[in-house]
């Protein structure tokens, strides 16, 4: 009984180091070319937490078998302080700049009958935050989204310049995503994405006598139906024919989410490339740190997370597992000194804050 305990403990144990393996390709193969090394990204910190269990389990009992996990982890080491930092760093505000990130879920429009309450509390919160420049995405409008973009900049204090590109969804209604800021706004621009209802603006402020340059983007979700939604939540209760068809057409979604972010961050990072000027690239990327989409946009760039953050990074907490999907980006001509997840549960998503002063 002790070997067949044993052999099928060692076989799930190399199938999650192998999992865990798999994930690390994720940030060097374009899901267009193969796209389960994505799946298995999305996955990581869970793999990785699976594979630590295995590596104490196997200590116990005092087998060199916990090299397996062991030695998978030290591999892509590096993409656990993506996620996690342990060590907390000197933080320091003087003299900087505030920026915040955040999905506000369209306002909790869709979630509960009291949105015009939500939004309320959102915009307040926002205010009481007081950022330099603020990057919002899901912003939703119901009514004149001219009036609406005053009607917003009065609520979070009036001194704003602002940027805001919405697309229609149904009468009277409309989405997007918006960029405020206390700076002047000297030039305006959106990045097209061909087929998606995905948006990417850029915005150059003049900070002092320096312009940056901001993007604020909302890349490519799953899309996933009402009905694979359910399969997610409930893919332990059924075993039939009707449970294969949706796994069939869950990885169909996958597939095309993360094809479609791949391409999206091409293109932005090809923007991000041409720009004359030093750049903050803000958003939900809707993928995570051990993916092609973070990796292609990133290249180039810090993290502020990685560089000031402390603690888990985890952005998302809704109706899928927590994960790190929204990230604040900057370019080397800046210095970030402090980073934070602010915590509140207005949305599924928590905003990030950064700060950041000139390097010279």
């Amino acid at each position: 009984m002790r070997k067949v305990l044993y052999k099928i403990l060692l076989a799930v144990n190399a199938f999650f180091a192998f999992a865990l393996l798999m994930s690390y390709l994720a940030v060097h193969i374009n899901p267009d070319d193969f796209a389960l090394p994505a799946i298995f990204g999305l996955a990581y910190p869970y793999l990785l937490l699976i594979n630590i269990i295995f590596a104490i389990i196997w200590a116990m009992l005092l087998k060199f078998e916990a090299l397996i996990s062991v030695v998978v982890i030290a591999i892509g080491f590096t993409h656990f302080s993506n996620y996690i930092k342990l060590i907390k760093p000197a933080r320091d505000k003087t003299n900087t700049f505030k920026v915040i990130s955040y999905n506000v879920r369209l306002f909790n429009y869709f979630e509960n009958k009291n949105s015009i309450s939500s939004e309320k509390k959102i915009l307040e919160f926002l205010k009481a935050q007081n950022p330099d420049i603020l990057c919002l995405q899901e912003f939703f409008i119901l009514g004149n989204p001219t009036q609406k973009e005053s009607d917003v900049k009065t609520a979070l204090g009036g001194t704003y310049y602002s940027h805001m590109k919405v697309l229609g969804s149904g009468k009277n209604r409309f989405y997007g995503i918006a960029t405020f800021s206390r700076y002047p706004i000297i030039r305006k621009g959106e990045i097209i994405h061909p087929g998606s209802s995905s948006l990417s603006i850029y915005t150059d402020v003049l900070i002092q006598k320096d312009t940056f340059r901001i993007y604020n983007n909302h890349l490519q979700s799953f899309r996933l139906k009402r009905m694979e939604r359910s399969f997610i939540e409930e893919m332990t209760t059924s075993d039939n024919k009707e449970t294969m068809d949706d796994v069939k057409s869950l990885s169909v979604s996958l597939k095309k989410g993360f094809v479609r972010r791949a391409q999206q961050a091409q293109v932005v990072k090809d923007h991000i490339n041409k720009s004359p000027f030093p750049v903050i690239v803000a958003g939900d990327f809707n993928d995570t740190p051990v993916s092609y989409v973070y990796r292609k946009i990133r290249k180039g760039l810090n993290d502020s997370f990685v560089n000031s953050g402390y603690g888990a990074g985890f952005t998302y907490k809704g109706n899928y597992p927590p994960n790190r999907i929204d990230y604040i980006l900057y370019d080397k001509a800046l210095i970030n000194s402090y980073f934070e997840i602010i915590r509140v549960k207005y949305s599924d998503h928590y905003p990030i804050v950064a700060y950041f002063r000139k390097k010279y």
